[in-house]
């Protein structure tokens, strides 16, 4: 197949894994050690999606300092880890997909709220790392999806004009933000149902990676 002329932007969380429910338990179980309460409609609602400043201020209910989102972030996000190590794997069929992009010549990215850490134990843990040109995370943007920065972003680091970009995507912030970057994009129902999912604007809602193939994304691009 001749080079596909299209760049594949992944979020991680929900996409290329489907770890939503250790996200939110983690969030529930960081809640309640600091004597808080929160919800899962408040999770899906304020939290999944967006970056850990804007999560920690919604949770807490007060400003938070940049010394405090590096401290909580990382309390938040041992509890995470500890609960999804042992049941790590990459969402079905996203290998194949993967390895299909990259003999069709297709430029990758990696575009997620997750501090470095979590990037490190989701990519390096899953050896998913070489398949992608760029990785951005939140550490790199100055603001959190749903504003476009961190595709825009990543769309810059590949080379690739926006209009020519397919963000994939299980969260309302990610999808608006693809949105708003001028970029097509697929909505995994992994975090949200497909009913949920159906009226965001995304091109495609796909179940897994199983369900897609490259001509179909090339064909959204046209």
């Amino acid at each position: 197949m001749p080079n596909a002329l299209f760049a594949a932007l992944f979020d991680m969380d929900g996409v290329l894994i489907d770890n939503a429910d250790f996200h939110l338990n983690a969030w529930l179980q960081f809640a309640q050690h600091h004597g808080l309460s929160l919800t899962r409609d408040q999770y899906m609602d304020h939290i999944n999606g967006h970056v850990s400043a804007d999560s920690l201020a919604y949770v807490l209910q007060r400003p938070v300092t940049p010394a405090e989102v590096l401290v909580l972030t990382e309390e938040k996000e041992a509890i995470y880890r500890e609960l999804y190590r042992p049941h790590l794997q990459p969402t079905p069929g996203l290998i194949l997909f993967l390895d299909a992009l990259k003999a069709a010549g297709v430029r990758m990215a990696v575009g997620t709220s997750a501090p470095e850490s979590n990037v490190g134990f989701t990519l390096d843990g899953l050896a998913l790392r070489p398949y992608f040109d760029t990785i951005v995370d939140a550490s790199m943007i100055q603001k959190g999806k749903p504003d476009p920065e961190i595709y825009l972003t990543a769309a810059q680091r590949v080379g690739v004009d926006p209009a020519r970009c397919v963000v994939f995507e299980d969260a309302f912030a990610g999808i608006e933000a693809g949105l708003r970057a001028g970029m097509h994009v697929i909505a995994l129902a992994t975090t949200h149902t497909r009913a949920e999912l159906a009226d965001r604007g995304a091109s495609l809602i796909i179940d897994d990676f199983t369900q897609l193939t490259v001509e179909q994304v090339q064909n959204l691009i046209g």
